[in-house]
C-alpha cells in the first residue's frame, strides 16, 4: 500500500472517531442536569411526564385508520340481561331414594323382584322372607289375644289390665319390625301366625340395587334392594365463581340434553352449594326437574341456562373497546377535534359483547371498538419518545426533533451522525 493511501485511510478513521464522539457529546449530555441552567431537567417533571404519558392524545388519519382495522363504536345507555350458562349432569333426586333394610334375621324363600333395574309401585312385593323370630313374636301375639278375651269378661280386674297390657306389648313388637297393622291385625282374629312375611316397596320407583338372590340368608340392617323414584331428578351444574353471584334459589332454568336435541325442560334452582371447588373455580348449583315419562335418566349430560334479572339502563360499550392492564381499564375516546385520548374507565358487569361503563366516559361518546391495542401501542410509542430528554412528539405522532428549550441547535445531533455515516461512506470509498 503507498504512503497516499496510508494517510488517506488514517484520515477517514480519525474523521469517523470525531463524529462519534460528537454524537455521544450532544445525545449524552442533553439528559444530565445542568445545575442552575435554564434549560437543567427537573427529575420530578420527568417522573409526572413518564406516568401520565398514557394521557397524552393521539392523531390517526382516516386512510391509516382504515388501514389498521381502526372501527368506532357510540357509547350509549342500554339494559343488560345476563344469562348464566352451566355444564352439568343429570342425578337422581336424593329425596326420592328408598332401601329395604329389613329389622329380622332368616332366607329368602321368594324373590319377586329379580333383576336390577325393574319398575315397582309401591306396596309391590319384593320378596318372601322366613324369620323364626317373627314367627316366635306372631305366636305370642295370638297368645296374648287369646288371654285378653278370656280374662276381659272375669271379675279380677288386675289380670285383665295385666291381659291388655301383654296384648299391647306384643303388638308394638311386630310393629317395631316394620309388620304392618293390617297383618297384625289378622294374626289377632285368625290367631295364626304367618310363616312367611311379605317385603313390600316403600315407593314407586326404579330398583337400582339388588344385593340378594332366591335362597339367601339375610341379617338385620343388610340393604336388600335399594329403590329410586324417577318422578323428578336433578340437575347438577357447575357455575364459574364470578357468576355465583347471579345466581339464587328459586331461579327459573332451562334445560337442554343432548339426548333430545331441539327440546328444552324447565326447572327451578333448589340448591346453590355453600363451597367453591377449589380446582375449578366453580359451584354446584342443582335444578330440580319434573319427568314425566321416565325420558331423563341419571347420568346424561345437560347445559343449564339461568335468566338472571334485569338491572337498571347503564352506559355500554362493546367489550373490545375497553383495554385492561394490571391495574385500570382504558378506553380510547375520539374527540370533536378528531384527537384519541385514553380515558380510565370503572366496569361493571359484562353480558355477550357488551360491558357496563359506571364512570369515566359520557352517554354518546365514540370509542374505538377495534384495533384497541394498536392504537395504545402507538399512543405508548409516542409518550415514550415525548419523555425522552431532548425529544418530542408532534400532534399527528411525527419523528422527534430536538427540544429548542435545552438551548441545542435543532438536528444538531442528526448532522453529526450524518457526518459519521459522511465520513464512514467517504472511507469506503476510498478504499482499495
Amino acid at each position: 500500500m503507498s504512503n497516499r493511501k496510508q494517510i488517506t485511510l488514517s484520515v477517514s478513521i480519525v474523521a469517523v472517531a470525531v463524529a462519534a464522539v460528537m454524537a455521544y457529546s450532544l445525545l449524552g449530555h442533553a439528559g444530565e442536569p445542568r445545575p442552575g441552567g435554564a434549560g437543567g431537567h427537573d427529575h420530578a417533571a420527568m417522573a409526572a411526564a413518564a406516568q401520565g404519558a398514557r394521557e397524552r392524545t393521539l392523531s390517526i388519519s382516516e386512510a391509516r385508520a382504515r388501514r389498521i382495522g381502526v372501527a368506532y363504536a357510540t357509547a350509549h345507555r342500554s339494559v343488560l340481561r345476563p344469562v348464566v350458562r352451566a355444564v352439568g349432569t343429570i342425578a337422581w333426586d336424593e329425596t326420592r331414594l328408598a332401601t329395604v333394610n329389613p329389622k329380622i334375621d332368616g332366607w329368602v324363600e321368594r324373590l319377586f323382584v329379580d333383576y336390577t333395574g325393574a319398575p315397582v309401585r309401591k306396596g309391590q312385593p319384593l320378596a318372601a322372607v322366613y324369620s323364626p323370630m317373627l314367627v316366635a313374636a306372631q305366636e305370642e301375639l295370638a297368645l296374648a289375644r287369646r288371654l285378653a278375651d278370656e280374662v276381659a269378661a272375669a271379675p279380677d280386674d288386675v289380670a285383665a289390665a295385666n291381659a291388655r297390657e301383654l296384648l299391647e306389648a306384643a303388638r308394638r313388637r311386630l310393629a317395631y319390625l316394620d309388620i304392618p297393622a293390617d297383618v297384625i291385625a289378622r294374626i289377632e282374629r285368625t290367631g295364626q301366625a304367618q310363616r312367611t312375611v311379605l317385603l313390600r316397596s316403600p315407593i314407586d320407583g326404579v330398583v337400582t340395587e339388588k344385593t340378594v338372590v332366591q335362597g339367601s340368608r339375610i341379617m338385620p340392617g343388610m340393604d336388600l334392594f335399594r329403590i329410586a323414584g324417577l318422578g323428578a331428578v336433578w340437575v347438577e351444574g357447575e357455575v364459574f365463581e364470578k357468576d355465583l353471584g347471579l345466581v339464587h334459589l328459586g331461579q327459573p332454568a332451562t334445560v337442554t340434553i343432548d339426548a333430545y336435541p331441539g327440546e328444552t325442560f324447565h326447572g327451578r334452582v333448589t340448591f346453590i352449594d355453600p363451597a367453591v371447588a377449589l380446582e375449578g373455580r366453580t359451584g354446584k348449583v342443582r335444578i330440580e326437574l319434573p319427568n314425566p315419562g321416565l325420558r331423563l335418566k341419571p347420568g346424561m349430560y345437560a347445559t343449564v341456562q339461568l335468566d338472571a334479572p334485569a338491572g337498571a339502563p347503564a352506559l355500554v360499550v362493546p367489550r373490545s373497546a375497553v383495554l385492561t392492564t394490571g391495574e385500570r381499564a382504558l378506553v380510547f375516546v375520539r374527540h370533536d377535534d378528531g384527537m384519541l385520548m385514553p380515558h380510565e374507565v370503572k366496569t361493571g358487569l359484562a353480558v355477550g359483547d357488551s360491558i357496563q361503563v359506571l364512570a369515566g366516559i359520557w352517554d354518546g361518546a365514540t370509542v374505538v371498538s377495534s384495533a384497541g391495542f394498536l392504537v395504545d401501542a402507538e399512543s405508548n410509542l409516542g409518550a415514550a419518545l415525548q419523555s425522552m430528554p431532548g425529544m418530542e412528539m408532534g400532534p399527528a405522532g411525527g419523528g422527534a426533533t430536538h427540544d429548542a428549550a435545552h438551548g441545542t441547535t435543532p438536528g444538531a445531533a442528526t448532522h453529526a451522525a450524518h457526518a459519521g455515516a459522511a465520513a464512514t461512506s467517504g472511507q469506503k470509498a476510498r478504499l482499495p
